[in-house]
């Protein structure tokens, strides 16, 4: 590949999104449909080199006109939902949701919750009746919490857990 190519290639990298629509246009002469960076680096930089050392072999080109000419074309999904389809109709899995009565802010049981507290590491197992710390099993991350600190702490806050099961 040419020098010329390689450093107007890696200055793609370096452009902000705005930029590289506006180099998108003077490549394609089109504006582009997406707004994406790592695409549109990629495509601008696909047509640099192309334009440069020539693009597809002519038999290429006509195997993949025939390819596409055989496809269906969409640009976009449909509308409508999956859930709303039928599943025996559309030959597609039939989704259910289930309800469990496990706290969604919880790791699923069998998971182990660490902290470090005044230079300790302690761990504690979720379990599915309850917690096991040290041995013993606990109801709740409070009780715990407490049995660590001697002072009332919410357990939840105790272990840094959110609503969704993350560690802080």
């Amino acid at each position: 590949m040419q020098q010329n190519i390689v450093r107007e290639v890696e200055a793609l990298e370096r452009m902000s999104a705005p930029e590289l629509r506006d180099k998108y246009h003077e490549v394609f002469g089109e504006e582009p449909r997406s707004t994406h960076k790592d695409f549109l680096c990629k495509r601008i930089a696909w047509r640099i080199q192309a334009n440069a050392e020539g693009g597809l072999s002519e038999r290429a080109r006509r195997q993949a006109e025939e390819i596409a000419n055989d496809a269906d074309l969409r640009l976009r999904a449909p509308k409508r939902s999956l859930k709303k389809l039928d599943a025996e109709s559309t030959g597609r899995t039939d989704l259910h949701s289930f309800k469990t009565n496990h706290d969604r802010r919880l790791p699923m049981p069998g998971a182990v919750i660490t902290r470090m507290h005044k230079g300790r590491k302690i761990m504690v197992k979720v379990r599915d009746d309850g917690f096991e710390y040290e041995g013993q099993i606990f109801r709740s991350l409070t009780a715990i919490a407490k049995e660590i600190t001697g002072a009332h702490w919410n357990g939840y806050d105790f272990f840094g857990l959110r609503g969704n099961g993350d560690r802080r």
